[in-house]
Order: C-alpha cells, then structure tokens, then sequence
C-alpha cells in the first residue's frame, strides 16, 4: 500500500513572497537614489543605513532630534482608490515637520512598509512618494523594511510608518523659552487636511453619509477622493528658510489635537497665545465635514487643522520679513494672533472670533 507523499511546508505557501519582496526592492532602487545626500555611506540593501556623522563637526555642540509616525487611517483611502504614490508624501511630513521644530536640519529617515501581500510596483510606488517627499525636506531615504504579513493583513492591505534625525546647534535651538509677550503668532495655509482626524472624516463622509470617493463634489472642485488624498504639506525647507532670515522663537507642528493644543505645547507657562479665527477661512473641505457630519466647531478644531498646518511664533517687528520669506518660498501665511501675559487663562492658548466667510 503507497502513500502519497505530503508537500513539506514553506514560507511561501504560507503566504510570504520573498522573490516579490527582492523585485520591490530592486523597482525603489531609482527612487531612493534621488534622496541621497553627501553624507550617506552605502547603497540600498544594507543591514544599517549609514551617515557620516563627521559632517556634524561644522557644529559647536550639535543636539541630534529624532521623531516617529505614521499616517493613520488615511491609508485607507489610498487603499479604496488604489493610489499609493502620495501618502509617502504624508509620512515624511508627519516625521519631518515634528524635528524641524526644533530648528532641526532633518538628515535623514528610515521607512517600514507593512503589507498583506508583496505587490513589487506597489510598494515602490509608496516608496517613491516617500523618496520624493524626503527631497521637499532635505533630507536622505537612508534604508527601510518591507514586511509581509498574511493572515494578520488583507492581501491589499497596508500601513506605512518612518522615524527621522535631524540635527540642531545648541544655541539655536527653539522652544518656549524664547518666546516673549507681543510675540506674533504666524499661521502657514494647509494643504487640505493632511494626515490626521481620518477616522473622524471616513466615519462621517463615507459610512454616515455613504458619499462615493469617486464622486465629483462641486464645492471642492474635484473627487472627494482626490481631496482626501491631497499630501501633508511638507514645511522643513521653508521652516529652515525663516530661521536664516528672521528671529524665530518657536515652530508649532499642527496635527492631531489640532491648532490650539499643539500651539499650547510650546507657549511658556507664564504666557498666552490667543489666535483670531476671523483672520482666513478654512478650505471647504473643513466645512463639508462639520456640515455633514454635524460635528461642532471645537470638535472640529480638536481633530483637524483647520487650515494652518504649521504656526511659526516671531517677534512682532520681524513679522512682515517672516511673511516675505514665506510668500517667496509659495507659502500662504499671516499674522493670524499674538502672544499675551497668561493672567486667569486656564491654557496656553486660546481660539477667538468667527471664521472669516
């Protein structure tokens, strides 16, 4: 009596793919290439990343900054649409805009792809995003991971997280200390909603509602897809412009916990930052929200921008040339408030006023 022989077991029939994991590193190749800086040792496929950390000897005392993100629920969307080509954009501004706070140069950064099954061109086409967003920060794609979980992910599933260092002089370092009463508060236009406050905005336009991502919607111009869709802006290069040109106190990244609470983080214990709304009006996007979903406007102010993605606080008399750096450099920004003695406020900031029509 024969028995038929049982195939042994393999990686591959338990659902990872290493050849296509080995094809979407050779297809990212091109890209990563076009983030290299001087300092960056190696090339693709590496154990480590490497940076020659000599270049920090132009430093007096150089502080290393680091930072760590993803792009939340915002994944999902480019999942349902099939685009995968921007949200690296988003990752590399949740990442580098959070260190250039600081007054950091970013240097470089580290992605990690998670996926439900290796698709080579797709996953190239998120690093290529990733890869392009690093060019608008300055800063190199030094290495990265792309891991393959069946089971636990759909094969269409994926997530996308990064850290990045930075690299800041001591003595230039900002922060709360510097900032003083009558200091003005610039606010830097949004690109739309970037990268935060997505489960809030899929739980109301797309399961209340049951609005289509391929749906035309007037008052935005274009698919509400499209619009979800748009990149975080990227603000390193023009955060680091204003420091060469104007006395910066402070950067306050605006992400999750929106305008206030993260204007809060970097606002003295003594002091206040009081931002009039009535100084620019949200991008419809912000209102389709609130209107849809009936969401209030604190709620709304808790979870999304607003429309400013990043506040740059400066002595008043610096304001106008910290305006004229950011407009030649094609950002939108304005004196959006300023900053007062904290007297009986319970915050360190506050929003006034009513949303200009």
């Amino acid at each position: 009596m024969s028995e038929t022989p049982v195939p042994g077991a393999s990686y591959a029939a338990a659902g990872v793919d290493i050849d296509a994991g080995d094809r979407a590193v050779e297809l990212m190749k091109e890209w990563v290439k076009k983030t290299r800086r001087p300092e960056v040792l190696g090339g693709l496929g590496g154990f480590a990343g490497l940076f020659d950390a000599s270049a920090l000897k132009r430093f007096e005392r150089p502080l290393l900054a680091s930072a760590t993100d993803g792009v939340g629920t915002k994944v999902d969307i480019a999942r349902r649409l099939g685009v995968y080509d921007t949200i690296g954009h988003d990752l590399v501004a949740m990442v580098m805009d959070d260190i250039v706070v600081c007054g950091a140069e970013p240097l470089f950064m580290t992605d990690y792809i998670c996926v439900g099954k290796v698709h080579p061109e797709r996953v190239a086409a998120i690093v290529k995003g990733i890869a392009e967003g690093c060019v608008l920060a300055g800063c190199a794609l030094v290495g990265g991971e792309t891991a393959e979980h069946p089971g636990l992910l759909g094969p269409d599933d994926f997530d996308v997280a990064g850290a990045g260092t930075g690299v800041v002089e001591a003595d230039r370092l900002l922060g709360a200390d510097r900032i003083r009463t009558g200091d003005a508060v610039i606010a830097m236009a949004s690109s739309g909603l970037h990268s935060n406050g997505y489960s809030l905005v899929r739980h109301v336009l797309l399961n209340q509602a049951g609005l289509d991502l391929e749906t035309r919607v007037d008052e935005l111009g274009r698919t509400l897809g499209e619009e979800l869709l748009v990149p975080t802006r990227i603000y390193s290069l023009d955060c680091l412009a204003l420091t060469r040109t104007t006395d910066v106190h402070a950067f306050s990244h605006v992400t999750g916990g929106g305008l206030a609470a993260n204007l809060a983080r970097v606002v003295p214990d003594d002091l206040h930052a009081i931002v009039d709304r009535s100084t620019w009006t949200p991008a419809p996007i912000f209102d389709l929200v609130g209107r849809t979903g009936q969401v209030e406007r604190l709620e709304l102010e808790k979870t999304l921008n607003m429309g400013v993605g990043m506040i740059a606080i400066v002595p008043e008399e610096s304001a106008d040339a910290a305006l004229e750096t950011l407009a030649d450099r094609g950002v939108e920004a304005w004196v959006a408030g300023e900053i007062t003695e904290r007297g009986d406020h319970a915050t360190g900031a506050e929003m006034v006023g009513d949303y200009s029509a």
